[in-house]
């Protein structure tokens, strides 16, 4: 499980987010689970939540919620249709261990929070966009000394250094967070998803960084590697077809493998950051690279100039910045046009 921004060459850990992708079914969450290892996650997430703890009675609905809602049902409604009970969450973290993927769950509520963490025993704690002003249960999961990882969707600059701040405080400064760029929209339209967030979160606050994406397809995750991205979080759904909130905007499990291979191939594309000749460069360095040649026939014996030597391939013997040390030496032997001249055959 990602804790820390210490890197490998394929670090970037992947959450397959479930969410209520399971329209509150335990089947179909259980396939959810198997459907996160089939895509190559690394773990599979839910949310969980008590009745009342998320969705009060006068909630507005924003507008891909409002195209959910069954007649006569408001949003409590169907927080409470989408929501699995507790003990749920203890069989889905068992299958996942046995699948040998992480899990986790948002808590959306402080109950859910102890629940998950003293109950389930989860390793991380994903905070939603939903949280990034509730201080108060910031504090609460920061007291939980596990690593967390916050979505800032709908946060300013400001509102994020608070509630990092706020986490810091109640959980030490050995704290683990890792900050989520997100766009609280479904689906996030491109010219809002805003990645280059990630490399302002890096600089303001010296902090691991990831993206929950929102956003359709499976561009965005990739180029969120290439700006640093340790984690990625992005909706798995079984069919895209079904009718709950997040279904449209998920990815189903080819999709996600495809996505994943593009993460996969971005981490090996962006390499190290020290410059030097990989092991492919080594075995080309003679044939692509210049090295010292006769330029014409040489007798043993000739004492070279300048017109005596060229600069070809391939790049044995003298390097090319080796010319000015090689005039006025004398050939130990005879060398013909373009051979190789080396510090053996000159005296």
């Amino acid at each position: 499980m990602v804790t820390d921004g210490e890197s490998s060459k394929f670090d970037t850990y992947v959450i397959a987010e479930a969410g209520v992708n399971h329209d509150g079914d335990l089947g179909k969450a259980r396939e959810l689970v198997y459907a996160a290892r089939e895509g190559g996650a690394n773990a599979v997430k839910f949310q969980t939540w008590l009745p009342g703890e998320l969705t009060g009675r006068f909630s507005r609905n924003v507008a891909y919620i409002e195209e959910t809602l069954r007649p006569n049902e408001d949003r409590a409604g169907l927080s409470e249709r989408l929501r699995l009970p507790l003990e749920n969450f203890i069989e889905l973290s068992v299958l996942a261990s046995d699948l040998g993927l992480d899990f986790l769950s948002t808590p959306d509520g402080f109950e859910s929070l102890g629940f998950l963490v003293h109950e389930v025993g989860i390793g991380a704690i994903k905070v939603g966009s939903t949280e990034l002003n509730h201080l108060q249960f910031l504090r609460a999961v920061g007291e939980c000394h596990l690593p967390v990882i916050l979505s800032t969707g709908l946060g300013t600059l400001s509102e994020v250094e608070e509630a990092l701040d706020t986490l810091v405080n109640a959980g030490g400064q050995d704290l683990k967070v890792t900050l989520m760029q997100c766009t609280s929209e479904y689906p996030a339209p491109d010219d809002e998803m805003n990645l280059r967030v990630l490399e302002t979160y890096r600089h303001s606050f010296g902090v691991p960084v990831g993206l929950s994406d929102h956003s359709t397809g499976v561009l965005a995750p990739a180029l969120a590697v290439a700006l640093g991205a340790s984690v990625i979080e992005k909706h798995i759904t079984l069919s895209r077809r079904d009718e709950g909130p997040d279904h449209a905007t998920s990815l189903e499990v080819e999709e996600f493998r495809e996505m994943m291979a593009l993460v996969r191939r971005s981490e090996a594309l962006l390499g190290q950051a020290r410059k030097r000749p990989t092991a492919s460069e080594e075995r080309n360095r003679v044939g692509i690279r210049r090295g010292l040649v006769a330029a014409h026939n040489l007798p043993m014996g000739t004492v070279l100039c300048e017109e005596d030597l060229a600069c070809k391939r391939p790049a044995l013997g003298l390097l090319p910045k080796e010319l000015g040390l090689a005039i006025g030496r004398t050939t130990r032997r005879a060398l013909l046009a373009d051979e190789p001249v080396g510090w053996s055959d000159l005296c």
